[in-house]
């Protein structure tokens, strides 16, 4: 490993998104002089991937961050909420991946194509929002910019792979038990997931909504610097391994035509445009898989509204939705200089 770039750690390493955080940071070219695979006490001693060699996993402790200038976080808000202060008083900056701090007011809730000038001032913490919303946003970026939103009413399908890779292995299991006939495991979710749709995707509050829709209201809101735009949220959890979908009706303030809409997303940091229907060409979650881009299709005009438009948005939510974002991040910290040298 080059001894040139930064020393670097990932917590949650062994899991869905920590696995491939370091995957990202490998294929970026992220300038790494050290890495640590940090986990809990029962992934001690196993191995993953860099750079052609075998990192071997680390207990996480309050020791793990010195000499660490940068630590990307994937263990939950819990883990989180103990340990990335920890990271940040030892001079390391964190961009954590987990709720803890999204929106807590002085930490940047960030996606490089949409808001990377709020990393400036950055108080050691930075948090990766949710994957849902970082896809929409990304999409709405060019429409927020040029007639400004005014509501949002999204529906979501979302890939078993955001819960995690247990429900990654429980819809693989239903469908072969289906399949064959046999009973069905159930573990992770309350339903059985194989050939069904959840509308219930994190606790349900006094509201009726869930966690999972609350997260896209009140992060868009955050990233956007918009307490004005209305946003209806429905998330759904689909038997679809990876990729979140999305159907998006946005109403915006000033008119906003389909084409002219096109034309933005087009040219849009991080977007790619597949809207051919004639041709059977939308987005899909099968082709977003693997990929870091944003996908958008399906551009019409809302005729319910005066100034509506509706799209359908695609991205990998392992990718895009978590691990790709927060190397984005980490690559924007070191182009403005905001990486700290312990």
């Amino acid at each position: 490993m080059s001894e040139q770039g930064y020393r670097v750690a990932v917590v949650g390493a062994t899991g869905a998104v920590g696995t491939m955080m370091i995957k990202v940071l490998e294929e970026r070219n992220f300038p790494v002089a050290s890495i640590k695979a940090l986990a809990s006490s029962r992934s001690v001693g196993k191995k993953v991937p860099f750079r052609g060699k075998m990192i071997t996993v680390e207990e996480l402790t309050e020791r793990s961050f010195d000499g660490v200038q940068l630590a990307l976080f994937s263990a939950g808000a819990t883990v989180s909420r103990r340990f990335a202060p920890m990271a940040a008083r030892a001079g390391c900056v964190v961009v954590d991946n987990s709720s803890a701090f999204r929106m807590e007011p002085h930490i940047p809730l960030v996606v490089p194509e949409v808001n990377p000038n709020a990393l400036q001032g950055h108080p050691g913490i930075i948090a990766n929002p949710n994957c849902s919303t970082i896809q929409m946003v990304v999409a709405l970026k060019p429409i927020q910019d040029a007639a400004r939103i005014k509501r949002i009413v999204v529906t979501t399908f979302q890939a078993v792979s955001g819960t995690g890779q247990k429900a990654v292995f429980e819809l693989e299991a239903q469908v072969q038990a289906l399949l064959q006939g046999r009973p069905l495991p159930r573990a992770v979710y309350p339903h059985q997931i194989a050939f069904n749709c959840l509308p219930h995707i994190g606790a349900f509050l006094p509201t009726g909504y869930t966690e999972e829709e609350m997260k896209m209201v009140n992060e868009t809101r955050k990233i956007f610097e918009d307490a004005s735009i209305q946003v209806c949220a429905t998330t759904v959890r689909v038997p679809v391994y990876y990729g979140h979908s999305e159907s998006v009706a946005v109403e915006t303030h000033q008119p906003l035509s389909v084409q002219e809409a096109r034309d933005l997303l087009k040219k849009a940091s991080g977007v790619v445009v597949v809207d051919d229907p004639a041709q059977n060409e939308y987005p899909m979650p099968l082709n977003a898989a693997g990929r870091d881009e944003t996908f958008v299709g399906r551009l019409r005009k809302d005729f319910s509204v005066e100034n509506g438009l509706v799209m359908w948005i695609v991205a990998d939510n392992i990718r895009k939705g978590a691990a790709t974002n927060a190397v984005q991040i980490a690559e924007i910290l070191v182009k403005q200089g905001l990486l700290r040298v312990p």
